[in-house]
């Protein structure tokens, strides 16, 4: 069997990817159950990236396979700033899997992320995506890194939070949010970009809001002073490139969601009383966000007002569908923000599974080279217990 791995080429081969992702299932069938609807722009989860490249695999003028990757600059732990590359999106379609397509298109990836000089090449899916793990960890040897938690908490449009009253929320310019996010993350702070600013000013970032308590002082001057607890965090506007819907779901799922439908519309007195679950059958757009940090013994509370404040911004939305869910993901030190970030147990992901493998360790004939022993060393530290947040891009959502 002879198949062709080349550049995707938007005009032609859209249409053939759309319906290869159809196809191909994203996630376990039994334990993830909504999938991406790209509305028809297949590159649309890497396009804002600073460098991307997708792939696909042509057998007998049929698309069977397609994968997707991006390049950025980062802090890493024990080198600074590194070229990482990140592989997103494998797929094959079912009849021709395990005759070497998938594999593949990732060695094809990775040439193109040694040809430009990439550090480090990473990748997330779930745990019990066995056939994922299998291939990067198993053949292509990338080492688990992180094993950060996905929260979603969906958006009830009926009811608000009721934010502390002892709380100060505040909207950040792009200029202080750039600086504010280089001050306290940019060394200190895994994956870190070193290209903020540009998605700080991204159309889909609705802004950056700081938390902290009425009576602290807050400088939004040059000097920047702040208080002993404060917490930060920035939204950026998924649904706008691409929508999630549902697929498979649990039993419990779809009788919940009908369920509740049903007492909505006989029984709209107990909107504020009943936690409700969004129709999920219909494609819909979502918050997510990053940059979450937070600083100061009593912080966790002002996350969560920050969460709980951004949710009530999703609510306040007029058009239809707009935003059903809000999404942050927290590993490292954050993991501990898990308490404090309102979610749904129901809808969330406790481990997402990132995996890294370092791609500087040989010469071009395969030999080792001189940096060899300090470039494994500086790649066994990242595997270690993580003593530092990470930060998720969320062009690479």
């Amino acid at each position: 069997m002879e198949f062709k791995i080349r550049s995707y080429e938007e005009q032609s081969d859209r249409a053939q990817v759309e319906d290869l992702e159809r196809r191909c299932e994203v996630g376990p069938a039994e334990s993830v159950f909504l999938f991406t609807d790209t509305m028809g722009d297949p590159i649309c989860r890497i396009r804002n990236s600073p460098m991307y490249k997708m792939l696909v695999a042509e057998l007998d003028k049929e698309l069977v396979g397609v994968i997707q990757g991006s390049i950025k600059l980062v802090t890493v732990p024990y080198k600074d700033l590194a070229k990482v590359g990140y592989v997103l999106g494998l797929r094959v379609v079912p009849h021709v899997r395990r005759k070497g397509i998938g594999s593949s298109l990732v060695l094809k990836l990775e040439e193109w992320f040694k040809s430009n000089d990439v550090d480090y090449a990473y990748m997330a899916t779930e745990k019990e995506n066995q056939a994922s793990v299998g291939l990067f960890m198993n053949k292509f040897g990338y080492n688990k890194f992180r094993t950060p938690s996905i929260l979603v908490n969906p958006v009830n449009n009926h009811r608000s939070f009721r934010i502390s009253s002892n709380i100060e929320i505040s909207l950040v310019k792009i200029d202080q949010a750039e600086s504010l996010y280089r001050r306290f993350m940019g060394s200190t702070t895994e994956f870190f970009p070193n290209d903020i600013d540009k998605i700080l000013r991204n159309k889909l970032s609705l802004g950056t809001w700081v938390a902290y308590f009425k009576g602290d002082y807050f400088g939004f001057d040059d000097s920047q002073t702040v208080p002993n607890s404060w917490a930060m965090l920035s939204v950026w506007n998924s649904g706008e490139i691409f929508k999630l819907r549902l697929g498979k779901a649990p039993l419990y799922c779809l009788l919940y969601t009908k369920s509740w439908g049903l007492i909505d519309k006989i029984f709209p007195c107990l909107r504020n009383m009943v936690p409700s679950l969004p129709d999920f059958f219909r494609p819909f757009g979502f918050y997510f966000l990053y940059g979450v940090y937070h600083e100061g013994p009593f912080s966790g509370k002002l996350v969560r007002g920050l969460c709980e404040f951004v949710h009530n911004m999703a609510a306040e939305k007029k058009k239809k569908d707009c935003c059903k869910i809000v999404v942050t993901e927290v590993g490292g030190r954050d993991e501990e923000l898990k308490h404090h970030i309102p979610h749904w147990k129901l809808l969330s992901t406790p481990e997402d599974l990132w995996c890294i493998k370092a791609l500087k360790n040989n010469d071009d004939d395969g030999s080792k080279s001189s940096s060899t022993t300090s470039n494994t060393s500086s790649f066994l530290e990242l595997t270690k217990t993580p003593t530092r947040a990470l930060f998720v891009d969320p062009r690479e959502v």
